[in-house]
């Protein structure tokens, strides 16, 4: 700022010696103007390379063009100066002058006045300059302050070499004040700069490791390539080899898929024909046997003639046996049950092996028809559906109804129970082992009558038919680690059945287990197993309602021949109709018992009624229609049909009136308990004390004695 200030002093000094010197001569007036007029030239020059130094040194300031419409600002001190130091010189000047001619005054004004407002216009030029130069120190301000504040030394040279820097960082404050979106670009540029930093160290690391590796002579290298060229070409051929071997095996493989197909028709043919043939020959069989039937109960015959029918049947009924035992896949079906169940009246067998013979030839016949949709309902529905994935729907039901396929059944089972018995397995997951060693080391009281019932389990099914058949010692192990699952019940008959039907189904002792677990304490009622069988005996009571109201003419006729029902019907409930129906008709029994509970045990009980109901109307005396109710249930011809009648024909069939007549049954069941009860008190308080007895009661021994 120091050169511009001379410069100002040199102009003012300037000007007042020239106001001073113009009395002077003409020539004289001249020179001094000429040299005037050079020195301030000079002096514009001199003043303009300072601002321009000055300019150049501080290169960080922005200097700005001035625009043509803009003059110096008039509020500028040394611009007020100079103007009025002007205006003062003229009117000296004037005076000085008249002394001379006029036309030489005239012109030498003339050529003050100019040289005036040259002068004036210049010192505009410089005050403007003065302006700008100002500004600038101003702006340079922040960079003195803090290289006088500046602690150390070494950051005082710092400030001084990178003046840029810090009006840089003067304006991008400016900057972050206007604008936000400057400080979000600075953060980018800032990452930016870090990412750069981070892949140049990346690349710096490649390259050292690259350069760890020794160099490949130059020699090596085409040998290199060769191997690989030679490599590919081997490794083309083996892939042209490959696929020619592809082709033959795919032709090869292509023939056998039609060979198979073609054997697999002909071997479903042939199945058909053969349920045929055996279907016509189970009907020529008990054609056969109804025409010897008929001669056994000719009364006409005489007696030689009797016995010869009698012996022909015995051979007819032994005959057939011996055939059926040739092979095993006739004589049971895939669980192990007899096609042929075995009848301990000798009265009824001839009866019960023609109405056997026709329901297997019902069954041959229709079996082709019913199966295949079923099977493909059941392969749609369990599609992409796991064993947990089995919740209460309408569709699973109907499925239920119709029963499950024999390739299916395990599964949907297994589902079935788990969906019961879910939260007792999460909370003990290893019970099942757990009770089978304690019953190992803790002998159960209930063990010796389980070894007694094992030898008494479905004796007909194929299974449990031999007393050394692994399936008892598997039975027996169920049966003990229920009775410690549930000290209530312990163990009761029945349930040995029950275990039996699951493990033939399960095919596994703990699933069987689970299945048990799942019937007595989820699906039965309390108390249906207990010492008094309760809920048993009261279910009994709403069944016999219930016949009433859906078979009324055949309640009736039980009613009139004095016939309890409850002596067939209770050891049906108690084992859910194991050894009692057909296996083609027990297992989708428990296909929907499972799901649905009790209410399908009433449902199947009056659909058996109903469907044998003419034939039983027919007998007229008691203790044939008790022999009669023994044994009929394995003579059910038609699955369909009884189907049918246990899930449309007994609708409605709601299970709020099941659970209301239960409740009811129980209740009074209950009351004549607590009256026996209380009775049995009261003849044990007379036996203790003989003088109550009435006259006429029985002496006991010890009484006599004493």
């Amino acid at each position: 700022m120091a050169p511009c200030v001379d410069a100002i002093i040199l102009i003012l000094h300037s000007g007042s010696c020239e106001f001073r010197n113009v009395g002077g001569a003409e020539e004289e007036e001249e020179e001094e103007e000429e040299k005037r007029s050079a020195r301030r030239t000079s002096e514009q020059a001199s003043l303009r390379r300072g601002c321009q130094s000055k300019r150049i040194l501080h290169p960080g300031v922005l200097r700005p063009r001035p625009p043509a419409s803009v003059t110096a600002p008039p509020t500028v001190p040394v611009g007020r100066a100079l103007v009025r130091a002007a205006s003062c010189a003229l009117p000296n000047t004037r005076r000085r002058k008249k002394d001379f001619s006029s036309s030489e005054s005239v012109s030498r004004l003339q050529r003050d006045k100019e040289m005036l407002m040259e002068e004036v216009k210049a010192q505009k030029e410089l005050v403007w300059l003065l302006h700008k130069t100002l500004e600038a120190t101003q702006l340079e301000r922040p960079a003195g302050v803090d290289f006088v504040a500046a602690e150390g030394e070494r950051e005082r040279p710092e400030l001084l070499r990178h003046p840029l820097g810090r009006s840089e960082q003067v304006a991008g404050n400016h900057l972050d004040r206007k604008d936000p979106r400057v400080a979000q670009l600075r953060e980018r540029v800032r990452e930016l700069t870090e990412k750069n930093h981070a892949k140049q160290e990346v690349i710096l690391k490649l390259s050292d490791h690259v350069a760890a590796f020794p160099p490949t002579s130059a020699s090596s290298v085409p040998d290199t390539i060769r191997q690989l060229q030679q490599r590919v070409e081997d490794l083309k051929d083996d892939i042209e080899a490959y696929k020619t071997q592809n082709k033959f095996l795919n032709s090869e493989i292509l023939q056998l898929t039609k060979l198979w197909r073609k054997s697999s028709e002909q071997e479903r043919s042939l199945m058909v024909k053969c349920a045929y043939l055996e279907a016509w020959c189970c009907q020529a069989e008990s054609r056969y046997l109804g025409v010897l039937r008929k001669l056994q109960e000719n009364r006409s015959l005489a007696p030689d003639q009797q016995r010869t029918i009698q012996k022909i049947v015995e051979d007819a009924l032994e005959g057939q046996t011996k055939n059926v035992n040739a092979t095993t896949r006739i004589l049971h079906d895939e669980y192990g049950f007899k096609f042929f169940p075995d009848y301990e009246v000798e009265d009824v067998k001839l009866l019960a092996k023609i109405q056997a013979l026709e329901i297997r030839s019902h069954n041959l016949l229709q079996q082709e028809d019913r199966e295949r949709p079923l099977l493909s309902r059941w392969a749609q529905y369990l599609a992409g559906r796991s064993d947990e994935d089995f919740c209460h729907s309408p569709e699973l039901k109907g499925l239920l109804r119709a029963g499950v396929p024999q390739e299916y059944r395990q599964s949907v089972w297994r589902s079935l129970v788990r969906s019961r018995t879910r939260t007792v397995r999460e909370r003990h997951p290893q019970r099942y082992q757990q009770l089978c060693d304690k019953s190992r080391t803790c002998p159960h009281p209930a063990s010796r009558q389980i070894q007694l019932d094992l030898h008494r389990t479905l004796t007909s099914n194929l299974h449990f038919s031999s007393p050394s058949s692994p399936a008892h010692q598997q039975l027996q192990r169920i049966l003990l680690a229920f009775s410690w699952q549930n000290p209530s019940v312990g163990y009761c008959q029945g349930l040995n059945r029950l275990a039996a039907i699951a493990l033939l189904v399960l095919q596994s002792e703990e699933e069987a287990f689970w299945c048990v677990v799942a019937v007595v304490d989820a699906i039965m009622p309390q108390d249906y197993y207990s010492k008094n069988l309760l809920a048993a005996q009261a279910d009994q009571y709403v069944l016999k309602d219930f016949l009433v109201e859906k078979v009324p003419r055949l309640a009736a006729h039980f009613d009139l021949y004095g016939v309890d029902v409850s002596l067939v019907t209770l050891n049906w409930f108690l084992v859910v109709f194991v050894e009692s129906l057909p296996s083609d008709i027990l297992l989708p029994v428990w296909d929907a018992f499972l799901h649905e509970g009790t209410k399908v045990m009433f449902r199947y009980a009056l659909a058996l009624f109903k469907y044998k109901e003419d034939d039983i109307l027919k007998i007229r005396d008691g203790a044939d229609i008790h022999q009669y109710l023994r044994f009929f249930t394995k003579t059910i011809t038609d699955t369909r049909k009884l189907m049918r009648m246990a899930f449309v024909d007994v609708n409605p069939f709601p299970g709020r009136l099941l659970r209301n007549r239960r409740a009811l049954h129980l209740e009074r069941l209950l009351g004549e308990l607590r009256e026996l009860e209380e009775q049995q008190k009261a003849f044990a308080a007379l036996d203790d004390d003989p003088s109550q007895r009435r006259a006429g009661d029985p002496v006991t021994d010890d009484e006599e004695m004493s």
